[in-house]
């Protein structure tokens, strides 16, 4: 088992050392009221273990077994009893530091209050993206905008990179005599990592997804023909080849649907939350921080990230498409 396996995260471990009981007396353990909240919450569930009275529920252990199982953890008798031990020894290093009165001391309050809050608003965080409605209007609203910009012609071709406009146009003299010399040439020259040893191909991709000076020569075109002038962008100068180009087609609406769900959901929760804060009276004293986005203002250390829609108009753009080109 490898030490990371051994780490036991998660916000279950925290409302562990919140639910710690005084240790003074294990027999009266049961009586005290972290005890009594610890009872109470695994009461509605089957308890997996007790430390001094402090009940550890098999919700919470499967809680914990998801969340490592997320890093690779496998979900084992073995580890279910690792972390059992784990979070006893939590607990039980816990209650020794509520005997010594350590819950007390003003800087693990603060600790205690900003875990509280921290829960609570990733809480509401979830529970808002889980209950806001995207009415099918907003949906289709945001998947024509998504469609204006997943459309069009994607090309297939290949490229040699080079220093100096001189190398290009001595390239292109090359080429000119013998276009089947740009697979060796591109090998030889081209400082693109990404597809010299390639012969200078960048597979399918999209013109948009191209730094703007080569996607418009790309355009520009037929097929089986490349540039006779050099093509200059912030990476060097180009000599590009056409080897074919076909429509290309966005997905439907229904593929992309749980994409641009969420990405809503992402933008009413920003919206919301800016909105909060307009209408927070918030006063800084002293000397004002650093600025802050609006989850740290409103102390919110926000969990949930932006969606995209998905699948991209073309996947083997985005695998086939040097680095060195794209913006």
């Amino acid at each position: 088992m490898s030490i990371k396996s051994r780490v036991v995260l998660g916000s279950a471990l925290a409302m562990l050392v919140l639910s710690a009981c005084n240790d003074k007396d294990a027999a009266k353990t049961a009586s005290t009221p972290a005890a009594a909240s610890a009872s109470a919450a695994a009461s509605s569930s089957e308890v997996a273990a007790t430390v001094n009275g402090t009940a550890i529920s098999k919700k919470q252990l499967d809680q914990i077994m998801q969340q490592q199982a997320a890093q690779g953890m496998p979900d084992t008798p073995e580890t279910r009893k690792m972390v059992i031990d784990n979070l006893s020894m939590q607990i039980l290093v816990a209650q020794l530091a509520v005997t010594k009165g350590l819950d007390k001391s003003p800087e693990v309050a603060d600790q205690l209050e900003m875990t509280k809050q921290s829960i609570l608003a990733n809480a509401y965080v979830k529970d808002y993206i889980k209950t806001a409605t995207v009415t099918d209007e907003a949906l289709k609203a945001e998947y024509d905008k998504f469609k204006a910009t997943a459309g069009g012609t994607e090309y297939k071709a290949r490229h040699i990179l080079v220093a100096k406009e001189d190398e290009a146009k001595d390239i292109i003299a090359k080429i000119k005599k013998d276009i089947k010399a740009f697979d060796g040439l591109a090998k030889s020259k081209s400082k693109d990592p990404g597809s010299k040893d390639k012969g200078g191909d960048l597979g399918w991709f999209n013109p948009r997804g191209m730094v703007p000076e080569f996607g418009a020569a790309v355009a520009k075109l037929e097929k089986g023909k490349f540039t006779e002038e050099p093509v200059k962008s912030q990476f060097g100068y180009h000599v590009i080849i056409l080897d074919d180009s076909r429509p290309l087609t966005p997905p439907s609406l229904e593929d992309v649907k749980a994409g641009l769900t969420q990405q809503l959901q992402q933008q009413n929760l920003k919206t919301m939350l800016d909105d909060l804060k307009a209408k927070a009276k918030i006063e800084i004293k002293g000397e004002a921080p650093a600025p802050a986005s609006a989850a740290a203002a409103t102390g919110t250390p926000l969990t949930v990230t932006p969606g995209t829609p998905t699948p991209a108009p073309s996947a083997s753009a985005s695998a086939s498409a040097s680095a060195e080109v794209k913006k």
